[in-house]
């Protein structure tokens, strides 16, 4: 299909009536639009939620074991020249 083609076919799909939409269908596609708008702000809050606790448990982890710092030696030397 050449370029003249194409634009004909997309004027005579912008010139077609329109079908008309029944009044209940509105009201359900709003219906179903809140609700997936407060799930997925529900789901958003849920894992920033379970962020932070992860974050926090880890700190309170690291400043209590602290990984960081090198264990104590569990051998004594020999003690010698007494």
């Amino acid at each position: 299909m050449n370029q003249r083609g194409r634009e004909s076919a997309v004027r005579q799909m912008l010139e077609a009536p329109t079908a008309q939409v029944s009044p209940e269908l509105y009201a359900d596609v709003l219906r179903r639009g809140g609700r997936m708008l407060r799930r997925r702000r529900a789901i958003r809050r849920l894992l920033w939620l379970l962020l932070l606790a992860g974050t926090v448990a880890f700190v309170v982890w690291a400043l209590t074991v602290q990984p960081w710092v090198e264990p104590p030696s569990e051998t004594t030397p020999p003690l010698t020249g007494w």
